[in-house]
């Protein structure tokens, strides 16, 4: 692959965002100190990430083109195959990204590796330019990552790196019908998480983590304490969350495994606030009232992450 430039892909700071809220950095630090918090840990967080960036632009300036844009003009730039992808921040930010790159390969950078635990981040500023020679050269190692997909019966659709959330958008109850194997039946419950292989350590894990304290961990197997997945495993894993049962709602229908034969199937019966959130993002979501048909299914597009050094 012949490529022409690289995009950085980036995230506002946290002192960044706090400067944006109090409008000055003078009015954040007197609020941030006035709690008792400590200033001097955003300025720091803020120092390392920009000494992160300077760095990686530097080693780019001499190998390729580069541009850099906010996370928040990921839905609506436009890639092409001559572009590669590094992200800087956080792990959520590789998650966020993938979705929308179209396969392209990514290169995650830690900023920060004393504050980020990098699991998806597999990369420091020191490391790129070995990286990008390689790239340059032709070698390229990468991993791939399946991902869902949720589409709409009015046709939009929304992908997912690490996990959906399908119910309301509060801590009211989801009330749908659920459809999966053939079987259909209403429920009322706290939401259904759908998670990806590289999703099923995050939010699924602490699902079973509650479920374990329940049981007991010493009458449990250790098969049965977790439910993990390979990244590029074509499944899914979906668990419906608190199911209530009443002389309406079953709760028959509570685990399972979508697969490229099975899909999850689900209409809402949420007059107001249905949401399917991707990746715990509150702004990346579609909107799931009444009306609304959802198919959950394996996605053809795979997140491609580069892991060489």
């Amino acid at each position: 692959m012949n490529y022409e430039r690289a995009i950085i892909i980036r995230d506002k700071t946290r002192l960044e965002k706090l400067i944006e809220r109090f409008n000055s950095k003078a009015q954040a630090k007197f609020y941030i100190e006035r709690t008792e918090g400590d200033f001097e840990y955003y300025e720091i967080e803020n120092d390392t990430f920009y000494k992160s960036l300077n760095k990686i632009q530097d080693t780019l300036s001499k190998r390729l083109k580069y541009k850099v844009i906010d996370r928040s003009f990921l839905p609506t730039y436009i890639f092409t195959e001559q572009d590669l992808v590094i992200v800087i921040g956080q792990d959520g930010l590789v998650a966020n990204t993938a979705k929308y790159v179209n396969g392209l390969p990514i290169i995650g950078i830690n900023p920060d590796s004393e504050r980020y635990d990098g699991i998806l981040l597999k990369h420091t500023p020191e490391e790129l330019d070995s990286i990008i020679k390689g790239i340059l050269k032709g070698h390229l190692t990468t991993k791939l990552v399946t991902m869902a997909k949720a589409t709409l019966n009015d046709g939009q659709t929304l992908l997912a790196f690490n996990d959906f959330y399908i119910g309301a958008n509060s801590h009211v109850s989801s009330r749908y019908d659920i459809e999966f194997k053939g079987k259909r039946e209403r429920q009322s419950s706290s939401g259904i998480i759908v998670s990806t292989g590289a999703g099923s350590t995050g939010w699924l894990s602490s699902i079973f983590n509650m479920k374990n304290n329940i049981l007991g961990q010493d009458i449990i197997s250790n098969r049965e304490k977790q439910a993990k997945l390979d990244w590029d495993s074509q499944k899914l894993v979906f668990i419906v969350r608190e199911p209530f049962l009443s002389k309406v709602t079953r709760t028959d229908i509570g685990f399972g495994i979508i697969t490229k034969r099975h899909k999850l199937k689900i209409k809402s019966n949420m007059p107001t606030q249905g949401v399917i959130f991707s990746d715990g993002i509150e702004s990346d979501f579609l909107n799931f009232n009444s009306g609304s048909n959802v198919e959950i299914e394996i996605a053809d597009e795979m997140a491609n992450l580069v892991v060489q050094n």
